[in-house]
């Protein structure tokens, strides 16, 4: 089978499709062939990213939700019953950092705010999936967290007990679901050239961002984790830039 045709009849649905690494991944499936469904908070630019999957030859269908708040995604899924029915993926790319992130910084509002977009919204979004694939016989479900959540960084306090929670809850439905035909995957990049770069406290130079993995490069380890065979399980993987 050709790159071009390797995800041929795959349905994926990817969350935080809308910049960074979820575009990247939602334009890489499509070129693979894939159909998509795009969830995300900016109707604009998901449109923008549809029309980009739909250029390379996929049907995309786009959804608006915030995926931390439970009870709006659960309202935005509920008329595509049928379509995420036929869902065999989902990729979890929602992610977010702040400026004020040391411990110091941190206030409850703040710390509560890391966990519902970045730990939330990878529960909601899992719980909403897990009983579809069990109901079609399979799936697999791909978390996208950080290197920050294997060793420390400056990423911040909040940022790394977040994207930690993610790996754990992801090996977590492994566990649990594996004898259900349900796969779990959970993967770390380092730093990479997104908009979440615009968080730090102090911008990255021109030197530090042409030292960073790309988020076709993310991208590029989705493609791998989804054209392994059913008997082939991912665990975890992790992608870091090779000059540090």
């Amino acid at each position: 089978m050709t790159a071009e045709h390797k995800l041929k009849d795959r349905k994926i649905l990817i969350a935080g499709a809308s910049s960074g690494m979820g575009r990247a991944t939602a334009c890489a499936a499509a070129a693979a062939g894939a159909d998509l469904i795009l969830l995300g908070r900016d109707a604009a630019r998901l449109a923008d990213v549809a029309r980009e999957a739909e250029a390379l030859g996929a049907n995309a269908l786009t959804m608006q939700a915030d995926a931390a708040d439970a009870a709006a995604l659960a309202v935005a899924l509920a008329p595509h019953a049928e379509a995420l029915a036929t869902v065999d993926t989902m990729i979890n790319s929602v992610g977010v950092n702040i400026v004020n992130r040391a411990f110091s910084e941190l206030t409850p509002d703040s710390w509560a705010g890391m966990i519902d977009i970045n730990l939330n919204a990878a529960f909601n979004l899992s719980q909403s999936m897990v009983p579809l694939f069990r109901a079609r016989g399979g799936g697999l479900l791909v978390n996208i967290s950080s290197t920050a959540a294997r060793k420390p960084d400056p990423s911040g306090a909040a940022y790394q007990a977040t994207k930690a929670g993610v790996m754990a809850m992801t090996h977590a439905i492994m566990e649990e679901e594996w004898q259900n035909g349900i796969r779990a995957t959970v993967l770390l990049p380092g730093m990479t050239e997104t908009p979440l770069l615009e968080k730090r406290p102090s911008p990255p130079t021109a030197e530090m961002r042409a030292k960073a993995l790309q988020p076709e490069d993310i991208a590029e380890a989705c493609m791998f984790v989804l054209g392994l065979p059913s008997r082939a399980h991912v665990s975890e993987l992790t992608i870091q830039p090779s000059v540090r």
